[in-house]
């Protein structure tokens, strides 16, 4: 390889990359995963890097990309099962029912951090839809839709693209776009989720509450955490299909089945949205090991969600904070 080839791979390189973080996001949506929307980008960058020469600059290079995504999603959604939130799969049960036994990771929708997905800056309006659409419920109530509606609604109502564009991406036209897209927001109107109205972003009565319930989780106060809880708050705990409604019976299990968390260490971080710490516990050995990912939904004044995602993966552990000693955790 000469210099000038070096050099011309390495900027081709550097314009794949650029599109990364929207693609990820692009991905996630699609495929409710944030490891499998790692690995169908990364298919996406290179199918382009081997086909590039073959890309006539009749389109954007950013739309030839998505069409590229689109259909390494497509293809790695044929013929599964939808992932899902363990309230789709079934009602609440109680503190006292048995936890049951794991169900596997493919079964349900998984967290992402909010850096692999979202802009540092851009227009305000466009980042709080971004945000509000990676939601776990949004996220979760895409996976209702067939594939091919999935992708429409994504790019029409997520990512602002023309009916065209749309239908030139999926090789199909105008009005199949737009029927799709009128089915999807059918589809969408019964989960109570939209693309279009997003929440109100934390303020700073919403960041005291939550260092509260840290200090009172740390400290694994009971009735410090009666009051930051909302009445009809919800626990849910991938990958067991229990899940819990209402703050008597979640502080029921924590004060009964999952009295393990006692002494435990939260390390914030951002997670689909939303605020998140990663939850350390004490470790036998001495220090803390990694045991769930807790992402938190806040809204009235008290905490209204729990989506605690347990014994999370390896690649998981990465992605959401130091790991080992105390020192690797807030004291």
């Amino acid at each position: 390889m000469t210099n000038l080839e070096a050099r011309v791979d390495s900027e081709l390189e550097l314009r794949l990359e650029q599109h990364r973080a929207e693609l990820t996001g692009y991905c996630y949506r699609m495929l409710g995963s944030a490891f499998e929307a790692e690995d169908a980008v990364q298919e996406t960058l290179v199918r382009a890097w081997r086909s590039f020469d073959r890309f006539e600059g009749r389109s954007a290079l950013r739309s030839w990309l998505y069409s590229i995504a689109t259909n390494v999603c497509l293809d790695m959604l044929a013929g599964r099962e939808r992932r899902a939130r363990p309230m789709d799969l079934g009602p609440a049960q109680t503190a006292d029912a048995p936890l049951g036994a794991t169900l596997p990771e493919a079964t349900w929708i998984l967290p992402i951090p909010d850096a692999r997905v979202l802009p540092t800056d851009g227009d305000p309006a466009e980042l709080a839809v971004a945000r509000e659409t990676i939601r776990l419920a949004f996220v979760a109530a895409l996976q209702h839709l067939p594939p091919r509606q999935r992708a429409v609604l994504i790019l029409r109502e997520v990512l602002r693209w023309q009916a065209t564009e749309v239908a030139e991406l999926l090789d199909t036209s105008v009005a199949s776009v737009n029927s799709a897209l009128q089915r999807a927001r059918a589809t969408l109107a019964a989960s109570d989720v939209s693309a279009t109205d997003p929440s109100t972003p934390l303020d700073e009565a919403d960041r005291a509450l939550l260092d509260r319930y840290v200090d009172a989780f740390q400290r694994y106060d009971m009735e410090s955490l009666t009051a930051l809880l909302h009445e009809d708050a919800t626990q849910s705990m991938p990958p067991y299909a229990l899940w819990l409604r209402g703050r008597a019976d979640i502080l029921r299990f924590w004060a009964g089945p999952g009295a393990g968390c006692r002494g435990s260490r939260l390390v914030p971080t951002v997670a689909n949205g939303l605020p998140a710490f990663g939850q350390y516990r004490p470790s036998p050995a001495g220090g803390y090991e990694p045991w769930s990912l807790q992402v938190i939904r806040v809204s009235g004044g008290r905490i209204v969600e729990f989506s605690m995602f347990m014994s999370f993966p390896p690649r998981g552990r990465r992605s959401y904070g130091r790991i080992g000693s105390r020192q690797g955790v807030r004291t």
